[in-house]
């Protein structure tokens, strides 16, 4: 099957771009793919490019996303600002670099570790308070998250800033401790916006040793109390990296999943 990639900038920096994985056809749905890595600078797209190529099989395009990481000047709030423009840009550059193909409708996101919290908070968006980062101002255009999965996503950022998880990698996000900037990780949390309708299935294996599992169960079981459309899907004998392999079984749950959202 032929893939077209493209690439283009949605801003001025390096790290401010989109590689679409474009199959055959004239309307294609989109899932929006975010790569993990401790929101550092270290780790790249190239962990989630097998996963944009992968989704190509099942007829629709992936956008995978490069944003600033802690270390070239992402962090507070600019990691944030970065994938909601991204996924904004889907309607303008990203259309352009598609020839008008993308059909924008119905958009899901998917993201492994730190990529999972920046898919469940683009799909919590709506919820974000005017005038902040990613918010949407009335009547500005954008692009909306219909849903997203979170592959051993970082959902609950207080929690995973006390732990220490990743050598201190929230704090580092974050650019201080939960107990000095309480505004700033309600703000950045998904578990701190669940009741305003989000859908979000969490993957999670139970052998994970860098995300703890109890992310995904703590996260879950406050959207659910909620009223949200949240679920968890735990998977036996499974660690951390498994669900981005594409050869893996846990990876065909992930991808089963967000295909049901689009």
């Amino acid at each position: 099957m032929k893939v077209d990639i493209r690439d283009y900038d949605y801003g001025p920096h390096p790290s401010q771009r989109i590689r679409l994985f474009l199959p055959s056809g004239r309307y294609l749905t989109v899932v929006v793919v975010i790569h993990g890595g401790y929101w550092r600078s270290i780790y790249g797209m190239e962990l989630a490019e097998p996963l944009g190529y992968d989704l190509t099989r099942y007829g629709v395009a992936a956008a995978v996303i490069e944003y600033r990481r802690v270390g070239e000047g992402g962090g507070w709030p600019t990691t944030l600002a970065d994938v909601s423009r991204a996924v904004d840009s889907l309607a303008g550059p990203g259309q352009q670099a598609a020839d008008g193909r993308l059909s924008l409708d119905r958009v899901a996101a998917v993201g492994h570790s730190a990529g999972g919290h920046l898919a469940a908070w683009l799909a919590h968006r709506g919820s974000l308070r005017s005038g902040t980062a990613g918010s949407v101002a009335p009547g500005e255009a954008h692009v909306p998250i219909v849903g997203a999965v979170a592959q051993a996503g970082l959902l609950d950022l207080v929690g995973a800033s006390v732990e220490r998880l990743g050598n201190g990698a929230v704090t580092a996000l974050m650019e201080g401790e939960a107990r000095s900037m309480p505004q700033r990780y309600h703000h950045a949390s998904p578990i701190a916006h669940v009741g305003d309708g989000a859908r979000v299935v969490c993957v999670h294996g139970d052998a994970d040793d860098t995300v703890p599992l109890s992310q995904s169960e703590r996260y879950v079981e406050a959207a659910v109390r909620a009223g949200d459309p949240a679920s968890l899907i735990v998977l036996p004998r499974t660690g951390h990296f498994e669900l981005i392999d594409v050869r893996h079984p846990a990876w065909d749950v992930c991808r089963s999943q967000v295909l049901r959202m689009v």
